[in-house]
C-alpha cells in the first residue's frame, strides 16, 4: 500500500476529505518522528511499540573488496508488534 492509498483508505474511513486525512497522518508521522529523536519510546497499546534502539560502533567488511572498515554508532528505530495486531495478522 503507498501512502496515498493509505490516505484514501483513512478518507474513507473517516468519511472525511483527503486533503484531512493527508493532513491528520502527515501530523501522526511528525510527532512520530519528533519523539522518537527525543529517544522517547511510543507505547500503542495492542497495535505495538515504537523505540529508539542504540547500535554500538563494529568493525564490517566491504563485500567488493573485502577491506575492513569501522562502522560508526547509530541509532536505529524498533517495532515491537502487539498482541492485537499479531493476532489479526496470522
Amino acid at each position: 500500500m503507498t501512502k496515498a492509498e493509505l490516505i484514501a483508505e483513512i478518507a474513507q474511513e473517516t468519511g472525511r476529505t483527503k486533503v484531512d486525512a493527508e493532513l491528520f497522518l502527515n501530523a501522526t508521522l511528525g510527532v512520530i518522528e519528533s519523539t522518537l529523536s527525543k529517544g522517547e519510546s511510543i507505547p500503542l497499546i495492542g497495535f505495538g511499540t515504537f523505540s529508539v534502539s542504540k547500535r554500538s560502533a563494529r568493525k564490517g567488511r566491504n563485500p567488493q573488496t573485502g577491506q575492513e572498515i569501522s562502522i560508526p554508532a547509530s541509532n536505529t528505530v524498533k517495532f515491537s508488534v502487539g498482541s492485537k495486531l499479531k493476532a489479526a495478522v496470522n
